[in-house]
């Protein structure tokens, strides 16, 4: 049944049924309950793209996001989907899979599917003047409210949903010197984005205020993203070498995963051979009964904060540009110790 159908049967125009449909415009009371009938005796219903293309918006909010694969940024889609259910909108998902390419052809997409918003975690910092008025020009031309997730870009003309990174950074490292260890190394990848830098800025930080330097040979610093073998390796290499520091800073959880496949693979002991804290709760510790001390980032809740502040901006969307930062909170369960 389409909807002339149904103006034929209710004896009204099609741009009547539209109005009942879409509720806009004004339709007087028996004319719409007589639409109103007809529609529910045939069991119509309307498609969410059909009334989108209508209203020339649809109902969906789309969602850019770096690695589909790491569990961070799947807390987030789970905060945002129950919003997003809450709602009753949809969501049109993007893997970027930090490919900058990839990322303009998904916001390509998502234009013109006439999302009724966008929530992205940038996949690059967009330092480069030729890449930032390249977003730039793609968010315009979407012409919708947009919230960034995580990734803080420099002088952000849009609303924020970040991570405390630096305290982060800060906390760990300080329960490292507290817990007894003074050759303190790191291992920090995505340098050349906001989130990287703030916990090298962190690391330090707290390093300094204890008047005490970074074991340098332990320090490694990387522009890109570091993979879990990435990090086994650069480990492995330590302890082959016999030359492990006291203690070591993880700098997200793909290093900490690839720290623990290097000493659980050479029989090392946490706390006796050495200490850590990295950032983000890893499950698969939790199961092995690893004392793992870790900073806790709640993405589900930003998923929710962002998702929220973007229905916000959509009902408002003359306001002030607003940030959110999420508190880093410290889990100590023993690792950041020596025995």
């Amino acid at each position: 049944m389409t909807i002339r159908d149904i103006a034929e049967r209710a004896g009204v125009s099609t741009s009547t049924v539209s109005r009942v449909i879409n509720n806009s415009g004004y339709v007087g009371v028996e004319t719409r309950k007589q639409v109103m009938q007809v529609i529910q005796e045939n069991r119509y219903a309307p498609s969410a793209m059909a009334r989108g293309l209508s209203r020339q918006q649809s109902n969906a909010i789309g969602v850019v996001v770096p690695q589909l694969d790491i569990d961070f940024f799947g807390k987030i889609l789970t905060g945002v989907g129950e919003v997003v259910d809450a709602k009753d909108l949809t969501m049109i998902l993007c893997n970027s899979d930090n490919n900058i390419e990839k990322e303009y052809r998904a916001l390509d997409t998502l234009r013109e599917q006439r999302v009724r918003g966008l929530l992205i975690t940038p996949e690059v910092d967009y330092h480069g003047i030729r890449e930032r008025r390249n977003l730039q020009n793609l968010l315009d031309g979407l012409d919708v409210p947009v919230v960034m997730i995580d990734r803080r870009l420099m002088n952000p003309q849009w609303d924020g949903v970040y991570f405390d990174n630096f305290n982060g950074a800060f906390l760990a490292t300080d329960a490292l010197i507290e817990g007894g260890n003074r050759r303190i190394g790191g291992i920090i990848s995505d340098m050349k984005l906001d989130l990287g830098a703030k916990r090298y800025e962190g690391f330090l930080s707290a390093l300094q205020l204890g008047d005490m330097q970074p074991s340098a040979e332990h320090l490694k610093l990387y522009d890109y993203v570091l993979t879990v073998e990435g990090a086994y390796e650069i480990v492995k290499d330590m302890i082959v070498r016999n030359d492990l520091p006291d203690a070591i800073f993880l700098g997200n959880g793909l290093v900490a995963k690839g720290f623990f496949k290097a000493i659980l693979e050479k029989g090392l002991q946490l706390s006796r051979d050495i200490c850590c804290v990295g950032f983000d709760y890893i499950d698969l510790l939790d199961i092995v009964n690893l004392n793992y001390s870790y900073i806790e980032r709640n993405a589900q809740s930003m998923g929710r904060i962002a998702m929220q502040m973007l229905l916000d901006r959509c009902e408002q969307p003359i306001h002030a540009r607003r940030e959110h930062i999420i508190p880093a909170e410290l889990i100590l369960n023993g690792s950041e110790k020596r025995m």
